[in-house]
């Protein structure tokens, strides 16, 4: 299965973004409203500068307390994104995200962002693809 495929599958393939000036408190008050984990940092909205994660405020709310509440996102976003085109493979991607420790991954045509995919979104379309495989060969086996 394809990172395109994967795309059309998602109820809402919008992805969120930030610019760098954004504090932390707005940053998390948005990934709860939203009711998401990840805010891509984007100076024009549509080339990624970084990554936030729920993760990261909370790890840094350890470290420093509600004083980093104060700061930019920018102080704080992972900027060595790793990205993923949309006629990636699933399984590779799955890798990567595994091997990588993170969950999700940026989309990227010509530079450009056009979706965001999460380690949910690839685990989910790979089962279907998995289950998809057990029926047909079932029905090979039961000469369907």
């Amino acid at each position: 299965m394809l990172v395109s495929q994967i795309l059309k599958t998602k109820s809402d393939d919008s992805v969120v973004t930030s610019p760098p000036t954004m504090l932390i408190s707005e940053a998390a008050k948005m990934l709860s409203e939203k009711r998401i984990g990840t805010l891509i940092i984007s100076k024009d909205g549509k080339s990624p500068d970084g990554i936030l994660s729920e993760r990261d405020i909370v790890r840094e709310l350890g470290k420093q307390g509600r004083d980093c509440l104060d700061m930019t996102v920018a102080k704080l976003m992972t900027s060595k994104l790793i990205t993923c085109s949309r006629d990636d493979r699933a399984d590779a991607i799955l890798q990567q995200m595994t091997d990588g420790r993170f969950r999700h991954m940026p989309v990227l045509e010509d530079g450009k962002l056009v979706g965001l995919i999460s380690l949910g979104d690839v685990v989910k379309a790979r089962l279907m693809e998995l289950s998809m495989e057990k029926d047909a060969l079932q029905g090979m086996i039961m000469g369907h």
